[in-house]
């Protein structure tokens, strides 16, 4: 986008891609260390719908989480997609979910909290080699999540 001379640039517009509807088990907590209390999160299926893509999230994946203070935790998921057409595409999601300690640690226990309560912002880097989904290797996506006791919601929006 060009620059506006008298307002400074213009932001990227986002066009609406999907939204994954992330199925997780139950935690295996790892604990303190060096690096901050971790987390797995194993993924365990889910749907994906939206104008550009289509699916199901496929089980077997996981979000690696690192909880780096009482108030900020930081998310790795990795995982899976199968498109309505056959097509597997795989998702790097990194993310940050941030928000008072009370909240935070009403979903470390797995609790609803309202998603107005949380900062969760993440960056999916999608990949495939499937020639009609091309596209997405060349796209960069931003996304916002919603976290649930049985699943995580992430928007998908591909950055124009």
């Amino acid at each position: 986008m060009a620059a506006n001379p008298t307002q400074g640039p213009v932001p990227p517009a986002l066009d609406y891609v999907a939204t994954l509807s992330v199925l997780v088990a139950e935690p295996i907590d790892i604990g303190p260390t060096p690096e901050g209390h971790r987390r797995i999160i194993p993924i365990t299926g889910g749907s994906v719908a939206g104008p550009r893509l289509a699916g199901r999230v496929l089980a077997g994946g996981a979000d690696f989480q690192t909880l780096h203070t009482p108030e900020l935790t930081g998310l790795d998921a990795r995982y899976a997609v199968e498109t309505d057409d056959g097509a597997i595409i795989s998702v790097d999601n990194a993310a940050l979910r941030a928000g008072n300690r009370a909240a935070l640690e009403r979903l470390a226990r797995g609790e609803a909290v309202d998603p107005a309560e949380v900062y969760f912002r993440c960056a999916p880097r999608l990949r495939t080699s499937s020639p009609g989904w091309d596209w997405v290797n060349r796209t960069v996506f931003v996304g916002s999540g919603e976290r649930y006791p049985d699943r995580v919601v992430v928007h998908v929006f591909a950055v124009a």
